[in-house]
């Protein structure tokens, strides 16, 4: 018999490591927007973030055996986002140096095609559009700490555990983070 859409992540794993594919899909449904906030927020939007979202799923059943339960399945699940996004950065980077190919925005030449008609609604576009952008233009590390605090919401302490450093440098790496948000955000949309 398969557990409760509402059982507890621990009652879930178990169920999942019994054999139970259902618990399993309990879990997808109950995190994957965490998962796609991180890998989206590291990565920008496109297909390459969706697919890593589905090797984060991917590696976190194939994890749950060794998953020992001293940290949150929230905070497991966000770690190995980070790891996998950071990973698919860096062979992105290797892809593009290797056939000099200078990094574009795969979406820009639709861009006008998803802009809503509603003037308010092109001006939240716009702001998000420059937010992902500015992400970007970030060192991973203060990529990693800004979506972790800034769009997910975790706390300092929290952050630093799912990245594995100090709070210290958690803050640190914030506060560059913050700083260099800023001057891109001025810049992208006009402001002095």
């Amino acid at each position: 018999m398969s557990v409760d859409e509402n059982a507890p992540d621990n009652e879930l794993i178990a169920a999942v490591r019994g054999g139970d594919s259902f618990a399993f899909s309990i879990i997808v449904r109950r995190y994957e927007s965490a998962v796609a906030a991180t890998v989206i927020g590291i990565m920008g939007p496109g297909d390459e973030a969706e697919e890593v979202g589905h090797e984060v799923m991917i590696k976190l059943y194939r994890s749950l055996d060794r998953f020992k339960r001293d940290s949150q399945l929230k905070t497991y699940l966000t770690r190995i986002a980070i790891n996998a996004s950071l990973d698919a950065l860096r062979r992105r980077q290797r892809r593009l140096k290797r056939f000099f190919i200078p990094a574009t925005d795969e979406n820009a030449s639709n861009w006008e095609d998803s802009i809503p008609s509603d003037a308010d609604h092109a001006r939240d576009f716009e702001n998000r559009q420059a937010v992902d952008f500015a992400l970007r233009q970030l060192k991973p590390e203060y990529r990693v700490v800004a979506v972790l605090r800034l769009m997910q919401g975790f706390s300092v302490e929290e952050a630093a555990d799912i990245i594995g450093v100090p709070t210290g440098t958690v803050l640190s790496r914030l506060s560059r983070a913050k700083a260099q948000l800023t001057d891109i955000l001025r810049k992208e949309l006009g402001h002095v």
